[in-house]
């Protein structure tokens, strides 16, 4: 089932990233991924924080210490000046604003003492550690768990890219799937076209949340949508394996077995191997598949989103 659009998914980013020259230097750090082919799919939502609180473009230099057990947000020169708390107030508030948007994912800056997502350079006596959160991510990932969250810099890596997207519009698609006062039929159907996406990303969360679904009449319906969505998205963020999408592909196969002659059914077992040993990537089984779903219609298969996931002009199974 392919997802459809009615709008642009709406996606918070860090201004620099788009473009915008927000940074200590006046400069910016834009990816051509995200201007040249998200902006195609994407509304982006640009935020600096360090700006909207005030320090201005240039601005002195800023970074994390270790100051009295807590992480505190200083001028680098001059670690008097401190911002900690004004960081923290903005953020709540900024987040505030933004929840009613629905977003459904997140790019932030990487290294940045503000947004950086992780590997972010904390000083205290004795040295450097390099495993800080910016202060305005740490507050984001904090009131919207469920968010999709990823640094420009990962999104070069094919694996990262793909997976960062793909629960980009599995969020969306829940969005626009489930009223704003879900139904257990809706989230039910929803769930129903995203088994095969659970089995090859987390096989546990694919059988919690379906026993979840399953007893959801003994919930209330909003609680349960809350902890359904956060399920789900964590899930999503345990990137899909290779002996995972295996099994996957395999158990769609079992349903052609009736249709297929023996040419085909040796053909298609072939390319599922081959894509297990890496030799080629997942588009290839999945496009045969999809073949065979157009020559022998089946309408569990044709609903699972793992077929179609994202739009196709994205290449993102090209690498996988």
């Amino acid at each position: 089932m392919v997802i459809v659009m009615t709008t642009k998914i709406p996606v918070g980013i860090s201004g620099c990233v788009l473009g915008n020259k927000v940074r200590f230097d006046g400069g910016h750090k834009s990816n051509r991924f995200i201007l040249d082919t998200l902006s195609e799919f994407f509304d982006f939502h640009p935020v600096c924080p360090e700006v909207e609180v005030g320090m201005g473009v240039p601005r002195p230099v800023i970074r994390l210490i270790e100051l009295e057990g807590r992480t505190a947000l200083v001028q680098s020169k001059n670690e008097s000046v401190n911002y900690t708390d004004t960081m923290y107030r903005y953020a709540e508030n900024k987040i505030n604003t933004m929840q009613p948007k629905k977003l459904c994912g997140y790019v932030v800056a990487s290294k940045s003492p503000t947004c950086g997502m992780q590997g972010v350079k904390v000083y205290q006596q004795g040295g450097v550690r390099k495993d800080g959160t910016g202060l305005y991510t740490a507050k984001l990932i904090e009131k919207m768990p469920w968010l999709p969250v990823e640094e420009d810099g990962r999104l070069n890596d094919p694996v990262l890219r793909e997976n960062f997207i793909a629960r980009v519009f599995c969020l969306y698609d829940l969005y626009q799937s489930v009223s704003d006062v879900p139904s257990p039929a809706e989230i039910i159907a929803f769930h129903s076209r995203y088994k095969f996406t659970l089995m090859a990303h987390d096989p546990l969360s694919y059988r919690a949340l379906g026993q979840m679904v399953a007893n959801i009449k003994d919930t209330d319906i909003n609680e349960f949508f809350v902890q359904y969505r956060l399920g789900l998205m964590n899930a999503l963020t345990k990137r899909a394996s290779r002996k995972n999408a295996t099994n996957v592909l395999m158990h769609i196969q079992g349903y052609f077995k009736p249709f297929l002659n023996p040419v085909q059914k040796k053909e298609l077992t072939r390319l599922i191997h081959d894509y297990r040993q890496g030799v080629l990537p997942l588009l290839v089984p999945v496009t045969m598949i999809q073949h065979y779903l157009s020559q022998y219609p089946n309408a569990y298969i044709a609903q699972q989103q793992y077929l179609n996931p994202y739009p196709q002009g994205l290449k993102l199974r090209y690498g996988l």
